[in-house]
């Protein structure tokens, strides 16, 4: 890969997706960046079994520098994984050596489909245990704990929190940023790297990161912070009822990624299109236009679904999650749904299981499904011609299904009016 010519310069296409909150000194980044390839990094630790779209951010963002020319090392952290950064208000339970190593090898497949590997500047996959593993605690202590001050470590933010809570903090969490510097310390005298990236809530350690390398080595080096990205109403981004956004189809799947990204509040729309895609500034502000005047189109919503449902699980996987939003809403074919698909659909509306033996009635469905607040009411819904099962009117109260109707088997889908369905799941035989 080399560097793109044209366009806007890595740190203005930054700025103005709204990427950068912090930073060491950005004329000195952007004078080492216009004078060749810079080396830079970022780090992930494996404190669960795959990554969430908070570090397909990080992802993104050294893929963004290496499309401009740059070389990108992405870090998983073995050694990291197995202590873990302080968190707010308790300690992490600290998992097994081989469940994090196999942590490791997993997010590292998750990660590769976002950066180059081959080329001038094709990008490196490491782990910190490779250099961490075999340094004894003296080694570790006079080499690395000398350079730091007790006093300034504790007044990071993530450490002075902790001290602050009811439960402290451990020797262990409070050496954590030791360990963060450690790497860039490596990766410098390793590859030559001089940038880190990383998120805004880990400025600390980033920066821990480059005073240790300026202490050791007498090298000023870069950290650039990221925003964190939040919801309109300042909430955490990237959680839901049903729990956190993974990459992961297995813990969310594909049709559910593309529903998180479609429910997107019309205030945040152009946020994460600028964050998350690679859709060209002229794309995105015209989205934003649309999403501004016609919010009840949802241009920019589909949009952002879209793009980052193909960016992390592909095409394919789009015109699935498409066809049965469609599906679900009576705008398409539900039997044409493979299983996955349809179970993924169904997990995201109401839904409740009836057994076979009760051969439930649409009444029941409606009543059971929630979609009628009592028999009367669903008896209504039939008689003004508002009940839908798999997308065919039901026309008389006492209809059954049977067990052609069953899609895949299992499911039906209850429908009242164009707007309120239901998944109901026939159990028994």
């Amino acid at each position: 890969m080399t560097a793109p010519t044209g366009g806007p310069h890595i740190l203005d296409d930054l700025a103005w997706r709204g990427l950068i909150a912090q930073s060491t000194d950005l004329d000195a980044l952007r004078r080492d960046l216009d004078a060749g390839t810079v080396t830079l990094y970022s780090g992930i630790d494996p404190t669960a079994p795959s990554a969430h779209i908070g570090h397909l951010l990080q992802w993104l963002t050294l893929a963004r520098f290496q499309r401009a020319g740059h070389r990108p090392i992405a870090l998983v952290g073995g050694a990291t994984g197995l202590i873990g950064d302080p968190k707010p208000t308790s300690e992490r339970t600290l998992n097994d050596r081989d469940v994090v190593a196999g942590w490791v090898d997993k997010l590292g497949a998750q990660l590769r489909p976002f950066l180059d590997f081959d080329g001038a500047n094709g990008a490196l996959l490491v782990n910190n245990l490779d250099w961490t593993e075999g340094l004894s605690a003296l080694d570790f202590l006079r080499d690395v704990g000398k350079h730091f001050r007790v006093g300034r470590m504790l007044a990071k933010e993530a450490v002075s929190r902790r001290m602050e809570s009811d439960e402290g903090i451990s020797y262990a969490e409070f050496s954590y940023q030791l360990l963060q510097s450690y790497d860039f310390l490596e990766l410098y005298r390793r590859y030559g790297c001089t940038l880190q990236t990383g998120g805004s809530d880990q400025w600390g350690n980033l920066t821990a990161g480059t005073d240790l390398v300026h202490r050791v080595e007498g090298r000023s080096l870069h950290a650039l912070g990221t925003p964190l990205i939040t919801k309109a109403d300042g909430t955490k981004f990237g959680k839901t009822e049903s729990g956190t956004v993974w990459l992961d189809r297995e813990l969310t799947s594909p049709y559910a990624f593309y529903q998180f990204w479609i429910q997107a509040e019309d205030a945040m729309v152009g946020t994460y299109l600028r964050a998350f895609t690679w859709l060209s500034h002229d794309e995105i502000a015209e989205l934003e236009r649309l999403t501004a005047e016609k919010p009840q189109a949802r241009e920019g919503q589909r949009a952002l679904a879209r793009e980052v449902t193909a960016l992390v699980h592909g095409e394919d996987e789009v015109a699935r999650a498409e066809a049965a939003s469609r599906a679900l809403f009576g705008r398409g074919e539900l039997a044409a749904l493979d299983a996955a698909t349809l179970a993924a659909a169904v997990a995201e509306i109401p839904s409740f299981t009836a057994t076979r033996s009760e051969n439930p009635t649409i009444v029941d469905l409606l009543v059971g499904s929630g979609l009628a607040s009592s028999r009367g009411a669903a008896r209504r819904t039939v008689a003004e011609g508002g009940a839908y099962v798999n997308n065919t009117k039901i026309e008389t109260e006492d209809w059954a299904p049977a067990d052609a109707d069953l899609l895949h088997g299992r499911w039906l889908v209850v429908r009242r009016g164009k707007r309120n369905a239901a998944g109901v799941e026939l159990a028994g035989t």
